[in-house]
C-alpha cells in the first residue's frame, strides 16, 4: 500500500481500527479476536473473559484481620465470578439484569473468612473504582456472541472490558452511513432471542463514524441516544493519543483475523505524519478514558423505575462543577454553594438526584444530609418519585413540625415544600449548623426572591434554620437582568445550559411560534368574513349547522365572543392538523371562569375532546373572577368534579394520566396549574390565550418542547400558537417584546423560530424531490419513474425524501402563515406535486410488494386539502400476492391497465418475500432460487429480456418456488422426504470419498437421514433454549462425522468446512423442528 493510493473510505479503516488505536493509547490492552475467545474458555455464549477476571480480583482484593493483611483464596475469586454471573434462575428480564450486575459490580460482594477459628464476613470489590490504574483494561474487535437458544452469532464492532467484564460496546460506520442505523443494531442486539447476555454487563453503548458519535445504555430508546461536547477537552490534548505509534506486539494484536490486511495502510497513514482529530476521537477520549468512564459508570448513571438513564454532558458538567463548588468554604467555614440553570426539558430533576447520589459517594464528605425543596405540592411529589425510583430513599416532610423532627433526627435525604419552614421556626429555636447539610432548591428564582410566589420571607426562614447549610438552586428558566440577585443570594452561576445548546444537542425539540389574531370587533362583517374563513370546503349542510351553533353563540354577552371566536379557531386548528395523531394540546385560559367557557364552546363543536385542570376555588385568591356570574360558574364546575373524583388530588391524578396516554382528551385546558413541572411527551401545540410573561412564558412554551416518538412518527418540532400577540410578528429580538424585555439577549436566543422560517424551507425538499428523477427524461411517464424506483435504494431515498417534504408541507399548510410566504400559484404547485408523489408512492409499494409505514403525514395532510377542496386519491390496500395461489398469480397476470414489466415486478416481489420468508426452512433450495430471480431481475433492468420474457420467466420461477420443485435433482431415497431434501442441500458438494471424489447423491441422501435421525433422538421439551442439550446433539453429531462417516466409510469433510456445515445444520433444525 502506498501514500499515494488514497485514503480508504470503508468502515475498518475510517472508524473501527482508529477507535482501538485510540483506547489502546488510552490504556486498553489489545487483544486478537482468537485470544478474547480463548480467555472465554473458547465458549461463544459466555462473554465474560473468566481468566482475567480472577486475576484481577485476586490483585484487587485484600482483607485486615486483627491489624494483619491476608490475600484471599483462589476459590474466593471462583465464587465471586460465579455470584456476579446471571444463572437462568437470576435473569429476570434485561433491564432487571443489568441492574442487579450494575449494583453488583458497584457495591461489591462480601466473602467469608475463618482466620484463627473466628469467623467474618469481608467486603470484596469487582472494580476499584478509588483506584482506576488498580484494573486491568482489554479492548478487542470482531466479537461474536451465540445468540439465545440458538448457535448462529452475532458480531460487535468493538467491546472493551475492565477487569475482564464486558463494560463498553461499540458500533463503527462508515462516515456516510447514518448513525441511527448503528443505534438500530446495538438496540436489536438486547432483544430476548439476540445476545441479551453481553447486555447484561454493559455499561455504556456507543456508535460512531468518523464524524459523528453517540452514546447510550442499555435499554435506552433511539430518541434518547445523546451526542457529548465536552468543557474540558481539547483537540491538543487528545491529538497525541490520537497518534501515539502503537507497539509491534499492539498491531500484531490489533491487525489479527479479519484486520491482518489493514496493517500497511495504517503503518503508510503512521509514516505520513500525524492524523486530524475527529468528532469520534474527541467522544472516545471524553468518555471512554479509564478513569473517566468508571466515573461515568459509578456516578452518572440511574435507574429510574426500571429505566436505566445515562448523564447528559450537561448534567456531568453541572454536577462535576457543584462538586468543586460545594468543597470550597467561605470565611464563617460554610461550604460554597450556587446556582445551576440547565433549560427545561433537559432532565433537571434527574440532575438533582445525580448531585444528590454524587454527595453521598464522596469520600471527602462526612454523613452527607439532603434536603429538596420545591415551591409546589406537586413538584414535590415528582421529584421525591424520582429520587425513590433511583433507589435513593427520600422522607417526604408531611407538615412543619414534621420537618423539624426529620432535620433534629438527621434524617440523610428529606423533600419538601418550602412553607412548611415557617411553621418548623414556630415550633423550635433551635437551630442546626452542621455544615454537612446541602439543600437543593428547584425552581430557585421562585423559591428565593418572593417575586414570583412571594416565597422570600420563607428562604430567609429556612436560612436561619440552617445557617452553615450549602444552597444549591436549580432553575429551568433564565435569570431576569433584576433578578440577578438570585445569584449573590446562593453563591454564583455554577453551570448554564441554554435552550439553544439543548435544541442543537437534540435533547429537546425547537419550538415553531405563529401569531394567530381573531378580531376582536365584533360586527356582522367580521363576524361573517371570519365564519367564511372556518367553514371553507364545508359542505352546504354543515354550513348550516355550523351557522346554527354559531348564531346561538352570538346571543350571548358580547364579551364572550373572542372565547368563541378564539375557541373555534383551535378546535379548527386541531382538528386539520392533529386529530388522530395521538398528539396532544393545551390551552392556556386567562382565567378559571374563560377555561370553562373555552371547555363549553369546544364541547359545542365537537370536533376535539378537552379537560380542564384548575385548583380549587379560593375566595382569597384575588380578584381574578370579578363577576357573580363567574364565580358560581367556577363553584358549580368544581362541585362537579369533586362529586366525580371525590378529591382534587385524584380530578388531578386521572385527568392527567388520560391527557399523557394517546387517547382522550385531546386539549387540556389549564390556566396557571401545570405549567411547571409536568411532562407529557406527546404534548406537542400550546395555545396560548393570557397574557404571560417572562419566566410564566418561559415555563409555558417549555410544555411542548420534550422529544416524543412512537413508531414511525417523530416529533420534530413543538407549537406555539399566541392568540395574544406576545411576540407580534416576531420579526425582531426576542427582548424587544414586553413579555421577555427583562431578560439578557443571550440568555433567550433560539428560545422560539418563526413558523415562516420552515415553511420558506419547502422549495429546497420540493427541489430535492424532483431532484432525484433528473435522469428521467419524459416527466409523464409515470412507467419510467417506476421502472427507475426498482433499486431498493433509490426506492427508500424517495421515502425519505417525500418524507421530509410532508412534514415540512404539513407544517404549511397547518399555519395561516402559508400564503404570507407563497402566492397562489406556487402553493398550488406544491400541493399537486404532493398529490403527484404520493400516488407514486403508492403505486411502486403495489409493484414491490412493499408495506412500508412512512405516511406519518399523509392522513393530515389530506385531511388540510380535504378542507381546501383538493381531491386526493382514496387509500390503496396493498395486498401482497400469494404465489401458492395458482389463480392468484393469473388474476396479476391478467389484470388490465397495468404494464407486462409492473406485473412482473409484483411478482418477483412475493417471490422474493417467500424465500426470504422461508429461507432458513432449507437454505439450499432457496438461495438457488434467490440468485436465479437476482439475475431474472437484473436482465429486465439491462434490458437484456422484453417485458413479455421478464413476465413469464418471473411467473415460471415463482411456481417452482411455490411448488418446491427441485428438478431432477433428489436422490430416489429422499422422494417425498422434505425435511430429508432439505438436510441434503447443506451436504451436497461438500462430502468426499478417499479418493477425493464427490460422494454421489444416493450415498449422500441417505446420510441426510442419518443426520435427521440424530436430531430427533436429541429433541427434547425445550431444547431450543436449553444450551447443554443443544451441546449434546452438536456433538453427537460431530461424533457422527468423525466415528462413523470418517473412520467407518471414508468419507471426509474438510475441517475448515467442517465447523461452519454443522452450525448451519443445528440453525437447519431449529427452522424445522421448533
Amino acid at each position: 500500500m502506498h501514500a499515494e493510493d488514497g485514503f480508504i473510505a470503508a468502515e475498518k479503516h475510517q472508524s473501527q481500527i482508529p477507535a482501538l488505536q485510540l483506547l489502546v493509547a488510552m490504556g486498553f490492552q489489545p487483544l486478537s479476536q482468537d485470544k478474547a475467545v480463548q480467555l472465554r474458555g473458547g465458549r461463544l455464549r459466555n462473554v465474560v473473559l473468566d481468566d482475567i477476571l480472577v486475576d484481577s480480583l485476586m490483585r484487587i482484593n485484600r482483607f485486615t484481620h486483627r491489624g494483619r493483611e491476608y490475600q484471599f483464596d483462589l476459590e474466593d475469586a471462583h465464587e465471586a465470578l460465579r455470584r456476579l454471573k446471571p444463572t437462568p434462575d437470576r435473569v429476570k428480564g434485561l433491564r432487571a439484569t443489568n441492574q442487579d450486575v450494575y449494583d453488583t459490580l458497584v457495591l461489591g460482594t462480601t466473602i467469608t473468612k475463618a482466620i484463627d477459628g473466628d469467623s467474618k464476613s469481608y467486603s470484596f470489590r469487582f472494580i476499584d473504582w478509588e483506584n482506576p490504574g488498580n484494573n486491568s483494561f482489554h479492548v478487542t474487535a470482531e466479537f461474536s456472541v451465540e445468540r439465545s437458544g440458538s448457535t448462529q452469532t452475532k458480531r460487535c464492532d468493538v467491546v472493551a472490558f475492565v477487569n475482564g467484564i464486558p463494560v463498553l460496546i461499540i458500533e463503527n460506520k462508515r462516515p456516510t452511513e447514518s448513525l441511527k442505523k448503528a443505534d438500530s443494531q446495538l438496540i436489536g442486539y438486547q432483544n430476548e432471542d439476540n445476545i441479551p447476555q453481553l447486555f447484561h454487563f454493559a455499561q455504556l453503548l456507543m456508535s460512531m463514524n468518523r464524524v459523528d458519535a453517540r452514546y447510550a445504555t442499555v435499554g435506552t430508546p433511539q430518541k434518547f441516544w445523546a451526542t457529548w461536547r465536552d468543557d474540558e477537552d481539547s483537540d491538543y490534548h487528545i491529538a497525541p493519543f490520537a497518534n501515539r505509534p502503537l507497539t509491534e506486539a499492539e498491531k500484531d494484536a490489533i491487525f489479527s483475523g479479519d484486520f491482518a490486511g489493514a496493517r500497511p495502510y495504517f503503518d503508510a497513514l503512521s509514516a505520513e505524519g500525524p492524523r486530524a482529530v475527529t468528532a469520534q476521537d474527541r467522544t472516545l477520549f471524553a468518555l471512554c478514558r479509564p478513569e473517566r468512564m468508571l466515573d461515568f459508570i459509578r456516578r452518572f448513571t440511574v435507574f429510574e423505575g426500571g429505566v436505566r438513564k445515562a448523564a447528559r454532558h450537561q448534567q456531568f458538567f453541572g454536577i462535576r462543577s457543584a462538586m468543586v463548588r460545594v468543597k470550597q468554604r467561605r470565611a464563617d467555614g460554610s461550604r460554597k454553594g450556587g446556582v445551576i440553570w440547565h433549560t427545561q426539558g433537559s432532565g433537571k430533576s434527574l440532575t438533582m438526584v445525580m448531585l444528590g447520589r454524587a454527595l453521598a459517594l464522596d469520600k471527602d464528605i462526612a454523613n452527607p444530609r439532603i434536603i429538596i425543596v420545591t415551591d409546589r405540592d406537586d413538584l414535590d411529589k415528582q421529584i421525591k418519585g424520582t429520587f425513590k425510583s433511583c433507589d435513593m430513599e427520600p422522607v417526604r416532610a408531611t407538615t412543619g413540625a414534621n420537618l423539624l423532627e426529620l432535620i433534629e433526627n438527621r434524617t440523610p435525604l428529606i423533600t419538601t415544600i418550602i412553607n412548611k419552614f415557617d411553621s418548623a421556626l414556630r415550633g423550635s429555636a433551635a437551630i442546626d449548623d452542621d455544615a454537612n447539610v446541602f439543600v437543593l432548591i428547584d425552581e430557585s428564582h421562585r423559591t428565593q426572591t418572593g417575586r414570583y410566589g412571594g416565597n422570600s420571607q420563607f428562604a430567609t426562614k429556612m436560612r436561619r434554620l440552617l445557617p452553615n447549610a450549602c444552597y444549591l438552586g436549580f432553575t429551568g428558566t433564565p435569570l431576569l437582568r433584576k433578578d440577578q440577585n438570585t445569584l449573590t443570594t446562593f453563591g454564583g452561576l455554577i453551570h448554564k445550559y441554554a435552550i439553544n445548546e439543548a435544541v442543537a444537542d437534540e435533547a429537546v425539540v425547537p419550538l415553531l411560534y405563529e401569531g394567530r389574531m381573531v378580531e376582536q370587533q365584533v360586527t356582522g362583517g367580521v363576524i361573517d368574513k371570519w365564519f367564511e374563513k372556518i367553514s371553507a370546503g364545508l359542505t352546504d349542510q354543515q354550513k348550516a349547522d355550523l351557522k346554527q351553533k354559531f348564531s346561538r353563540m352570538d346571543a350571548l354577552a358580547k364579551t364572550g365572543q373572542t372565547i368563541h371566536a378564539k375557541a373555534y379557531d383551535i378546535s379548527e386548528h386541531f382538528r386539520q392538523t392533529w386529530t388522530g395523531s395521538g398528539r396532544k394540546a393545551q390551552l392556556v385560559a386567562p382565567s378559571k371562569a374563560a377555561a370553562i367557557r373555552f371547555k363549553q364552546v369546544l364541547d359545542e363543536i365537537g370536533h376535539v375532546s378537552s379537560e380542564i385542570i384548575i385548583s380549587a376555588p379560593n375566595d382569597n385568591e384575588g380578584n381574578e373572577e370579578v363577576d357573580k356570574e363567574s364565580k358560581d360558574l367556577v363553584r358549580q364546575f368544581w362541585d362537579q368534579m369533586m362529586a366525580r373524583y371525590k378529591t382534587e388530588e385524584e380530578y388531578n391524578r386521572q385527568i392527567i394520566e388520560a391527557f399523557k396516554g394517546s387517547g382522550d382528551p385531546e386539549i387540556l385546558i389549564v390556566v396557571s396549574k401545570l405549567l411547571t413541572g409536568f411532562d407529557a411527551p406527546r404534548n406537542t401545540v400550546l395555545y396560548v390565550c393570557k397574557p404571560l410573561k417572562e419566566h410564566n412564558l418561559l415555563q409555558a412554551i417549555a410544555r411542548v418542547n420534550r422529544l416524543f416518538e412512537e413508531g414511525n412518527d417523530e416529533k420534530q418540532f413543538g407549537f406555539i400558537v399566541d392568540y395574544e400577540g406576545l411576540l407580534g410578528e416576531l420579526d425582531r429580538a426576542l427582548t424587544t417584546y414586553s413579555a421577555l424585555e427583562g431578560y439578557q439577549a443571550a440568555d433567550i436566543v433560539g428560545t422560539v423560530h418563526d413558523v415562516r422560517e420552515e415553511i420558506r424551507r419547502l422549495p429546497q425538499l420540493h427541489e430535492q424531490l424532483w431532484d432525484l428523477f433528473k435522469s428521467i427524461k419524459n416527466k409523464k411517464d409515470m412507467e419510467e419513474f417506476e421502472q427507475f424506483l426498482g433499486d431498493d435504494a433509490v426506492r427508500h431515498d424517495f421515502y425519505e425524501r417525500l418524507k421530509a417534504f410532508g412534514r415540512c408541507f404539513h407544517i404549511a399548510m397547518s399555519s395561516d402563515k402559508f400564503l404570507d410566504v407563497f402566492d397562489e400559484a406556487k402553493a398550488d404547485t406544491m400541493k399537486r406535486d404532493w398529490k403527484r408523489f404520493t400516488e407514486l408512492k403508492r403505486s411502486v409499494q403495489l409493484r414491490y410488494q412493499e408495506i412500508v409505514d412512512i405516511k406519518e403525514y399523509e392522513p393530515k395532510i389530506q385531511k388540510l386539502l380535504d378542507d381546501h377542496v383538493v381531491a386526493l386519491p382514496a387509500e390503496t390496500i396493498i395486498e401482497v400476492v400469494n404465489i401458492n395461489d395458482p389463480a392468484a398469480l393469473q388474476a396479476v397476470v391478467a389484470e388490465s391497465g397495468v404494464s407486462e414489466g409492473s406485473k412482473a415486478d409484483r411478482i418477483a416481489s412475493a417471490t422474493k418475500r417467500t424465500i426470504t420468508e422461508r429461507m432458513d426452512e432449507d437454505p439450499a433450495f432457496y438461495k438457488r432460487f434467490s440468485e436465479l430471480l437476482e439475475e431474472t431481475i437484473r436482465a429486465y433492468r439491462e434490458k437484456r429480456l422484453s417485458e413479455r420474457d421478464y413476465l413469464n420467466d418471473i411467473v415460471d420461477l415463482a411456481t417452482k418456488v411455490a411448488q418446491k420443485d427441485r428438478g431432477q435433482d433428489v436422490p430416489h431415497v429422499l422422494q417425498g422426504n422434505d425435511d430429508g431434501q432439505a438436510f441434503y442441500g447443506l451436504l451436497k458438494g461438500r462430502l468426499r470419498t478417499q479418493a477425493g471424489e464427490p460422494v454421489d447423491g444416493e450415498e449422500a441422501g441417505k446420510i441426510a437421514i442419518d443426520i435427521i435421525s440424530i436430531i430427533s433422538s436429541h429433541l427434547i421439551v425445550g431444547v431450543w433454549s436449553n444450551e447443554v442439550a443443544q451441546n449434546n446433539m452438536r456433538n453427537a453429531i460431530d461424533d457422527y462425522f468423525f466415528d462413523v462417516l470418517r473412520d467407518q466409510r471414508e468419507i471426509h469433510v474438510e475441517l475448515e468446512v467442517l465447523d461452519g456445515l454443522e452450525q448451519e445444520i443445528m440453525s437447519l433444525a431449529k427452522a424445522r423442528f421448533p
